[in-house]
């Protein structure tokens, strides 16, 4: 079994995806001839020709438009979005119509498309490259969003993304491009969009976190129970729309404690919607309130300021450590 990064987890689904479908199609800004800002697509066109994969011009709003089309007359449109801050220009297109189609035609008509973009901080690009947009696309329904931390989830939930029926959108942290290996199957296989996974069982405290804060959320673990011996169970959301309410609630309500963890602004955040959940299912088993370890109620800063910005797992120890207070 190889050990890859996440680039080549993503490339292998798509080139399998390209391979067995004739409907899927791959498609944005440098993903052919060049394979794509972070070479996510390299390879691609070359092996699978101009009409499957190619480049389109730098409009955000016309990529998903014609996905959407696409995706509408029986296509399986991949549209990458070079960069998830610039979803910003193509919202309209997403909020008001590939979110609507189902519902607008009443089933006649669904939208199967991915939506891919890396997305967060930690590698120092320029302004408008790192948001965090997930919690604006978890307010909109109609969409899944997906998260993934490691190469076996990112692969795995791509197929089952191009697989599923309804649009998705894909957002792939930048920092775990390239950050770490793992054992990744060549050979196809999904996992269920919609369901977490308990990447670290434990017993006195629940650390929920997505993406690249996954790693911070182990590191933290780490740090408390090798200082304290307490018990952290961590738990990797993989989606974020829908949430996998289930999982949280039988953590939370095991554990009495609940740190939850993200990059993103701390206001109208994905933390803010858990400890709701937290709230309305768990809450007579709660010892302490819930704590959220967030980024700022700021733009993301520039290259030099950013670790100042994305939380840390010194941050996350802290807020593990106050619940745990009797």
């Amino acid at each position: 079994m190889p050990k890859w990064t996440m680039v080549q987890a993503i490339n292998n689904a798509l080139a399998i995806e390209l391979e067995r479908n004739p409907d899927v199609l791959v498609f944005g800004e440098d993903v052919g001839q060049n394979g794509g800002v972070f070479r996510v697509t390299d390879g691609l066109q070359e092996r699978f020709g101009e009409a499957r994969v190619f480049d389109t011009p730098l409009a955000e709003s016309a990529i998903v438009g014609t996905a959407l089309g696409m995706a509408i007359y029986g296509l399986r449109p991949v549209a990458e979005i070079q960069f998830a801050p610039f979803t910003y220009p193509c919202f309209n297109q997403i909020a008001t119509q590939v979110t609507r189609m189902r519902y607008r035609s009443c089933g006649v008509y669904t939208a199967p498309l991915v939506i891919r973009a890396p997305c967060g901080g930690g590698v120092r690009p320029p302004e408008m490259h790192s948001d965090s947009v997930e919690a604006l696309f978890m307010h909109v329904q109609g969409i899944k969003v997906v998260m993934p931390s490691t190469p076996y989830d990112a692969k795995g939930l791509l197929h089952a993304a191009i697989d599923d029926p309804d649009p998705v959108l894909f957002l792939e942290h930048m920092k775990l491009y390239r950050s770490f290996r793992q054992d990744v199957p060549e050979d196809r296989y999904t996992l269920p969009l919609g369901q977490a996974h308990v990447v670290k069982p434990g017993r006195e405290v629940t650390v929920i976190a997505y993406a690249a804060m996954v790693n911070v959320a182990l590191a933290a673990a780490q740090q408390v129970e090798q200082a304290s011996g307490a018990s952290v169970e961590v738990i990797d959301l993989r989606s974020i729309a829908p949430l996998d309410e289930e999982t949280i609630a039988t953590s939370v309500g095991k554990t009495g404690r609940a740190v939850v963890v993200h990059e993103a602004p701390r206001t109208g955040g994905v933390a803010a919607e858990i400890i709701a959940v937290i709230n309305d299912q768990c809450l007579y088993s709660l010892l302490k309130p819930v704590e959220r370890v967030t980024g700022p109620d700021t733009p993301f800063p520039m290259p030099k300021l950013e670790d100042t910005f994305i939380p840390t797992p010194e941050r996350v120890a802290r807020a593990i450590y106050r619940v745990l207070e009797p």
